[in-house]
């Protein structure tokens, strides 16, 4: 339940606008309050859903039907809540009639209870070793979802050079392998050496610059081209169904890496390949 709560808050993070911290000022009976920079205050005679604050004090006097979860903040519970509790850096406090239904989960201070408080579940210290995990797992998710953002932009801006990589990808295979591997080691090398001289420097300095840009982007392309295979037609479809597949493949201990790092070549050679079609 503790990942689950966490690991839900950091894709919360990535997704949600921080337009929606305007939830502090009150918000909609029931409803979520999502906010990454603000407080959160839940009246007597309001209902709050699920509470999530990266930044920022959580008050609640009223009623809470879901979970609170406060990264950098302090929580004050003078009134119920129907789940759990977890604060990472900040101090949980329940005054005389607060209620917790669910466990407190903290990882900084120890919650702090007047008398006539009530927890109907635990009280525990978040276990850092956990966090490793949940923090690694968030990282994947806010990459896989940076990425997918990326790719459909770049998709909608230039869908004919997406069918061209995904068609050299499917037929040129070795040939694009062998020149992405090149690529990805002569590239950094060339941009270096550019830099001693007063000449290339700019070259240098721009090549340096676009390096991890088009490594990102020939992952994308053997994403693109890994989807096209299992869908033929749905050319945003198939990108999804490919970044999915590549970003789980990643998650393979030891093998994840190496496959990440063989997408990216392939990748990179498949648009060098396209870009000397398309002038040729």
């Amino acid at each position: 339940m503790r990942r689950a709560l966490v690991l839900g808050m950091l894709l919360l993070c990535w997704l949600v606008p921080a337009a929606q911290s305007s939830a502090a000022a009150g918000g909609d009976d029931d409803g979520d309050r999502i906010v990454l920079v603000g407080s959160v205050l839940v009246d007597r005679d309001e209902t709050a859903g699920d509470i999530v604050v990266v930044d920022g004090d959580v008050t609640i006097r009223g009623n809470v039907t879901g979970d609170v979860i406060v990264v950098d903040g302090n929580v004050t519970i003078r009134g119920s809540v129907a789940g759990d509790v977890v604060t990472v850096r900040g101090l949980a406090t329940l005054g005389r009639r607060g209620r917790v239904a669910g466990d407190i989960v903290y990882a900084d201070d120890r919650p702090v209870r007047a008398p006539g408080s009530r927890v109907e579940g635990e009280i525990k210290k978040f276990d850092f070793g956990d966090a490793g995990i949940i923090g690694a797992i968030g990282a994947w998710i806010a990459l896989t979802i940076s990425l997918l953002l990326l790719g459909l932009i770049l998709l909608l801006l230039a869908p004919r050079a997406g069918e061209a990589v995904a068609r050299t990808g499917r037929e040129k295979p070795l040939i694009a392998a062998l020149v992405g591997l090149l690529a990805f080691f002569l590239l950094p090398v060339i941009a270096i050496a550019a830099c001693v001289t007063i000449i290339g420097l700019p070259l240098g300095i721009v090549l340096l610059l676009l390096i991890l840009p088009l490594y990102a982007i020939g992952y994308l392309t053997t994403a693109l081209v890994v989807g096209r295979l299992i869908l033929k037609k749905a050319r945003i479809l198939a990108f999804v169904v490919g970044i999915v597949i590549l970003q789980l493949l990643t998650l393979i201990p030891f093998a994840g890496g190496l496959i990440g790092f063989l997408a990216t070549i392939f990748g990179l050679g498949v648009l060098l390949l396209t870009l000397l079609r398309a002038r040729s």
